[in-house]
């Protein structure tokens, strides 16, 4: 996994990390080395002694980076604005051992947003798993939940991880399937 284009870092406070694949939180420990081999969509998949983790963004600054902003709704935004807005909150989570959001991965199955009465907003997602085994299920599903939370007037997101229908390498994008080596 390490190769020389990875960026070097050095845990600069403890912080807790996901073990990629199996989804167990860990804590990475005050001087730890290791590299970042992805970072995309706010959150860093690392390196660390021969271990694959992934950190969130908010704790960027451990490893000497910087934790990504909420997305501006420009005021007046219509709804088709609001619902491109959470399509591209979307497409800033990804998969941490894939390159590829999980939008393009074809991973979100619907995305329903209802306006309030008071102009607040909640969303409802179903998505899935590219393998229902998969560790990081429910980082996925946290991670989808905090990014569409941090939109301006949503007041709720409810992520609802389903199987039904399986998912299969046809669900994604050309550009996810041509990205992966798959097309």
């Amino acid at each position: 996994m390490y190769s020389h284009d990875n960026e070097p870092f050095v845990v600069q406070r403890e912080i807790k990390a996901v073990a990629i694949p199996a989804g167990v939180e860990v804590n990475l420990k005050i001087g730890a080395v290791g590299y970042i081999t992805q970072a995309l969509g706010g959150s860093f998949t690392v390196y660390v002694d021969g271990n694959l983790f992934r950190i969130a963004g908010s704790d960027a600054d451990a490893i000497g980076k910087t934790s990504a902003s909420a997305p501006e709704v420009p005021l007046g935004a219509s709804e088709d604005d609001f619902k491109n807005i959470i399509w591209q909150q979307l497409k800033t989570c990804y998969d941490p051992e894939i390159p590829v959001n999980i939008v393009d991965l074809g991973l979100i199955y619907t995305c329903d947003i209802t306006k309030n009465a008071d102009s607040s907003r909640s969303v409802d997602i179903k998505m899935t798993l590219t393998a229902p085994g998969c560790g990081m299920g429910e980082i996925l599903v946290q991670d989808v939940r905090d990014k569409v939370q941090i939109v301006a007037s949503v007041i709720h997101a409810n992520v609802e991880l389903v199987f039904d229908p399986p998912w299969n390498q046809s669900m994604m994008s050309d550009a996810a399937r041509l990205q992966t080596g798959m097309m």
